[in-house]
């Protein structure tokens, strides 16, 4: 029986996210999603080119609502320094990488898988990331807080040199034990080439 009630993307990617999580990405087939929607595989393909097209939406939407929109909220924290504000920004893209692997452990997978398949998203997103960093950086400039460092080149330089704690191809060692204690000494090397006095920061 199927469904001939016209379905939006959201609807979708709703239902596409929960066949994942059940099946894992690497048995979920675009079937799948059409018999949990109750409609024929070709409807999704009007909507989703391919299997990967939709795989790709999926983590874009995930990527956003769980990390991309979070993380823009914490760049705009009043009251905070800029160089404690970055820290924290740091801290939660960590913080949310870690729980999702461990929580939610089929997505995170799609997302590993993505990040090596599709350039053009995965791209879109972390400039987002930079640019969300760029404007702390900016912002503790022309406070005076940071050093005159160009904000976006900083920004770019301080998510590289992170990406161990970050990046899902070193998911594996996120929970040994000096994973936290090597980030600590990242952070303070890094804060010595952008803050004044890094004793204060």
């Amino acid at each position: 029986m199927t469904n001939d009630l016209p379905l939006s993307k959201e609807q979708i990617l709703d239902t596409a996210e929960q066949v994942l999580k059940r099946f894992g990405p690497d048995k979920t087939s675009v079937v799948d999603v059409a018999r949990a929607l109750q409609v024929s595989h070709g409807t999704l393909y009007r909507h989703f080119a391919s299997k990967a097209a939709l795989r790709e939406a999926v983590t874009e939407r995930w990527l956003r609502r769980i990390i991309a929109e979070p993380l823009a909220a914490l760049a705009e924290l009043p009251g905070v320094s800029a160089a404690e504000r970055l820290r924290q920004w740091v801290a939660a893209l960590i913080a949310a990488k870690r729980t999702y692997a461990a929580d939610d452990p089929e997505l995170f997978k799609m997302y590993a898988d993505v990040t090596l398949e599709t350039g053009d998203m995965i791209d879109t997103h972390i400039c987002g990331l930079i640019g969300q960093m760029a404007s702390i950086i900016a912002a503790g400039v022309a406070s005076g807080e940071l050093k005159p460092v160009d904000p976006e080149d900083t920004a770019r330089a301080i998510f590289i040199a992170t990406s161990k704690f970050h990046h899902p191809s070193h998911a594996r060692e996120w929970q040994a034990e000096r994973a936290d204690r090597e980030f600590d000494i990242v952070w303070r090397l890094l804060l010595q080439g952008i803050v004044p006095d890094v004793r204060q920061a």
